[in-house]
């Protein structure tokens, strides 16, 4: 199955692998799917907490040419104590011309060989995975006159519009997999395989009805590869840009996101219009995230694990030029990440950085940790979540409420949406006030609920309520906003 010829790699193959094989035995298990969720090959959950990264970014530029492995090392050590499990990272980030993965077409770059050798052996050390994706579409598309898969630069493409389509790109494609899988697929620092960043109609000549048979290809392909190399295969989804289920609604996308076969796990790039691409206020976005959430586990029909792998104030930032005040900032993304996880989501969803620089802030890693602290109070290898959507009954109208459940645990966020002062966000001094909440479906029996402080990373109450198949739950007074977990005695 080797389709290229080992000359080309600037370091050893054999050498690499030997060391990465025992350093991954010895520390970093391979995630697996866990009925609605992950855990790892032993059976402990395990919850993607992270956000999109790059290559060429402040916090990772380091690793190009080996320039400042120190400072990245510090800055992974930093994101594993905010509660960080996952990193999703494209192999070539082609905003920059000097980070393509191959030049020209068929040669892995030595340099970025070894940046990706770098990161790998780091990720295992402090317990990170990688959720990678082969190809950065939006770049590579906007910068297609530079790209090494352009028939202009010796490759074997005329036009991105066919980049699903032609045989020649798809051989192409196939090979920069199969270098990843053979040096980098044995690893457990790998979390999972995006196959495909964004697919588009327009990278199919204006069709999607060849999507289904474009993402069996690539799965099987990478699946039968790993499981000859290792016995095994890491989860495999992907991404689609969240709007074009609505601008395209007459196409057959919902299909090969949500239910194809042959992938794992679905994900979406969740960018509602007016709330989360260009937020008002911190609520309404968060409210927006849980809605889709909610219609993107519809879409579900065996339950796979389901989670956003892009959020952030894109049209803000990109078309507005406006960074958003970092309090504002802090909060909006606090509340996104809630909403994502109590509407059924995997972990809190993953922020495109949309600030400049293209960091995430000290605020937003506190809210990571906040929510690495709650995690363990639910039970994620037998929770089948469902979203519970509208079926919630709140006692108080300024009160929203997003919340998914079984029949023994749930989880929901509960937020005040009265109190937005001037700057759209939650106002701190307003006065805490109580509020009823009756779920469905709760078995009978007795309940235990820790209500957790969001912004303080902590819980500040504990009770018990019974059910009679609708729970209700007394919840004690709060000023902002509030999650709960519930779980059964």
């Amino acid at each position: 199955m080797n389709i290229f010829p080992l000359k080309w790699f600037g370091v050893p193959w054999g050498k690499y692998w030997k060391t990465t094989l025992d350093n991954t035995g010895l520390t970093v298990q391979w995630v697996t799917t866990a009925g609605s969720y992950f855990a790892t090959e032993d059976g402990d959950p395990w919850m993607p907490i992270g956000q999109n990264d790059a290559i060429s970014w402040p916090e990772l530029n380091g690793l190009f040419r080996r320039r400042n492995i120190a400072g990245v090392e510090a800055h992974l050590c930093w994101l594993k104590e905010s509660g960080v499990t996952c990193l999703r990272l494209m192999l070539e980030y082609a905003q920059v011309r000097h980070r393509y993965f191959e030049r020209p077409l068929g040669r892995f770059v030595p340099a970025m060989v070894r940046l990706w050798d770098d990161l790998f052996r780091l990720c295992e050390k402090h317990g990170l995975r990688i959720l990678l994706t082969p190809f950065d579409t939006f770049w590579q598309w906007r910068h297609w006159r530079h790209h090494p898969y352009n028939q202009g630069k010796g490759g074997v493409l005329d036009h991105p519009s066919r980049f699903l389509v032609c045989r020649a790109t798809r051989h192409a494609i196939k090979a920069r997999l199969e270098f990843a899988v053979r040096r980098w697929g044995g690893s457990g620092a790998l979390f999972a395989w995006d196959l495909w960043n964004e697919i588009h109609p327009e990278q199919a000549e204006g069709r999607a009805d060849d999507f289904g048979d474009f993402i069996h290809d690539l799965s099987d392909f990478v699946r039968r590869l790993e499981v000859s190399l290792y016995g095994r295969s890491h989860p495999k989804t992907v991404s689609l840009f969240g709007p074009e289920l609505r601008w395209r609604a007459h196409m057959p996308l919902r299909d090969p996101i949500f239910r194809h076969p042959d992938l794992d796990f679905a994900s979406l790039h969740i960018y509602e219009e007016g709330t989360i691409d260009d937020p008002r206020d911190t609520v309404a976005p968060a409210l927006g995230m849980g809605r889709m959430v909610g219609e993107a586990l519809a879409e579900i029909r065996d339950g796979r694990p389901f989670l956003d792998t892009e959020h952030g104030p894109i049209h803000s930032f990109k078309d507005k030029k406006i960074t958003l005040p970092e309090p504002f900032d802090d909060e909006y993304f606090r509340h996104m990440q809630w909403a994502h996880l109590a509407a059924g989501g995997a972990g809190g969803g993953m922020r495109w950085p949309n600030r400049k620089p293209h960091v995430l802030t000290p605020g937003m890693r506190r809210a990571q940790r906040s929510m690495a602290g709650f995690l363990p109070l639910i039970d994620w290898r037998r929770f089948r979540r469902v979203h519970l959507g509208g079926r919630a009954r709140v006692s108080r109208p300024d009160v929203a409420a997003v919340c998914c459940g079984d029949d023994a645990q749930a989880v929901a966020w509960l937020v005040r949406r009265a109190t937005i002062g001037p700057n759209g966000m939650l106002r701190a001094d307003a006065q805490p006030e109580p509020v009823t909440i009756d779920l469905p479906w709760m078995a009978p029996g007795r309940y235990r609920i820790v209500g957790w402080a969001t912004g303080a990373g902590r819980q500040t109450a504990e009770w018990q309520a019974q059910s009679d198949g609708w729970l209700k739950l007394e919840v004690p007074p709060f000023a902002t906003d509030l999650a709960l977990a519930i779980r059964r005695c």
